[in-house]
């Protein structure tokens, strides 16, 4: 059965499961026409030149989970932050898993998205955002016309949530090749702050891809910490759309960590509409064998007075690729805006890759925009100089490579995020180094 089939007829199944009634109804069958029309992105749409997703969908995936699937705490430990106390909302081939999760309703929702889709209470916050800024995009759509399960996260106005919130879903291989397709909302009210981390990890080694769908939103002077630690295993693979509209005076600071997979294209959107916003996307990528990872970011000024920063370090091995497509828009009214985009690559080997596009376009006058892209190798005189002093080739190299990500790093807000970051880092490298970065 071909991919488009199979679509269509886990579509019609799905249709006898859900509310037709619902107000997510419509969208899910016009998400599923949008999808049928333009089909699965192709190298010759410029948005994907240098993405092949051709082999993600050749297999006959499972979209929905046919068996009950049960792990233990023991079993996921270490892929948690269990240094710290967190809300937990954890998922298990797409369903959801109350044993492992810890969510809550007091002073504010943190639970599952199925959950806000079937109840009145919940309907205003849904209808005012649900697939509001997602996008049209083929894939996103594919996402709108089927998620069913996901992270529903609703914080009201003048609330400080008191401890980080966890999203992580886990794949057991009971499927030979199974596709998910999860949906997160997050609202955030006015003079409100969260911190949110998000995580996919497979379990075995049979094939998944994951579809994943985030809307986040910022109210007046609300506060959004998120951070994507991407580091599974080799079979999986990771199509990421975030959008984020941001309103006056708010911040969110999105971080993404691209460690593990076979293909992973992270879509990252940021939409200013009120002044004095403030923007921060921050990545570190450490790729090797045949991995490939694309990163595609837009920041939109619509605003006048507001910041964006963008900042991605990238270090390639082997036969690894890398793409970076940066792009920040400047409205003609949006003046006295402050952007900065910066992409850093180091190429290990020589048969690895980086095609980088960063990309300006504006129409106000009264701006302060750059833009920059460096590409690689690592310093050879500093490499001699630290092994003229003792310290082995390997070591020098992962004290560069720390080195070249700490200004990454150093914007991380969460202590124990950031420890778990430098030990990935280390553990990638090879070396054990105690630094903490």
């Amino acid at each position: 059965m071909s991919f488009k089939d199979n679509i269509i007829s886990s579509f019609i199944a799905l249709e006898s499961q859900v509310d037709t009634d619902s107000y997510v109804h419509g969208l899910r069958s016009d998400a599923l026409k949008q999808f049928e029309t333009v089909g699965i992105p192709q190298r010759k749409d410029e948005a994907y030149k240098y993405t092949s997703l051709k082999s993600l969908f050749n297999k006959d995936y499972s979209l929905f989970p046919k068996t009950d699937s049960h792990i233990e705490y023991r079993d996921i430990k270490k892929y948690l932050m269990h240094e710290i106390d967190t809300y937990k909302v954890i998922f298990v081939d797409g369903v959801y898993n109350s044993q492992l999760s810890q969510t809550t309703h007091d002073k504010y929702d943190i639970c599952l998205m199925s959950s806000a889709l079937s109840k009145d209470k919940y309907a205003p916050v849904i209808e005012n955002h649900y697939n509001k800024i997602a996008g049209n995009d083929s894939l996103t759509s594919l996402n709108t016309a089927f998620a069913r399960e996901g992270a529903y996260i609703h914080i009201g106005k003048n609330v400080a949530v008191r401890k980080p919130i966890e999203i992580v879903y886990f794949s057991t291989g009971n499927e030979n090749a199974a596709m998910m397709q999860p949906r997160n909302l997050v609202v955030v009210g006015e003079n409100s702050q969260v911190q949110i981390i998000e995580r996919h990890q497979s379990l075995s080694s049979n094939s998944v891809l994951t579809n994943v769908v985030t809307e986040i939103y910022a109210d007046q002077r609300a506060m959004v910490d998120y951070y994507k630690i991407q580091n599974d295993n080799i079979e999986a693979s990771l199509i990421d759309h975030t959008s984020v509209e941001q309103h006056s005076n708010s911040e969110v600071r999105l971080h993404t960590f691209s460690f593990g997979g076979s293909i992973t294209r992270n879509n990252l959107y940021f939409y200013q509409k009120g002044e004095h916003c403030n923007s921060l996307l921050n990545g570190v990528t450490i790729l090797e064998g045949k991995q490939h990872v694309d990163h595609s970011t837009l920041v939109h000024h619509t605003q006048p007075n507001c910041e964006s920063y963008q900042e991605y370090k990238q270090i390639f091995d082997d036969r690894s690729v890398g793409v970076f497509n940066g792009k920040v828009y400047v409205d003609k009214i949006a003046q006295k805006i402050n952007a900065f985009q910066q992409n850093n690559n180091i190429l290990i080997s020589d048969k690895a890759t980086i095609n980088a596009k960063p990309q300006l376009e504006i129409f106000a006058d009264d701006v302060r925009c750059s833009h920059g892209c460096t590409i690689g190798q690592l310093d050879e005189d500093a490499m001699f100089y630290m092994q003229s002093r003792g310290i082995g080739k390997k070591e020098a190299r992962a004290l560069l490579m720390f080195a070249f990500a700490n200004s990454v790093l150093e914007s991380v807000k969460i202590p124990e995020v950031k420890s778990r970051i430098t030990k990935i880092i280390a553990l990638k490298l090879g070396v054990e180094i105690g630094l903490d970065l």
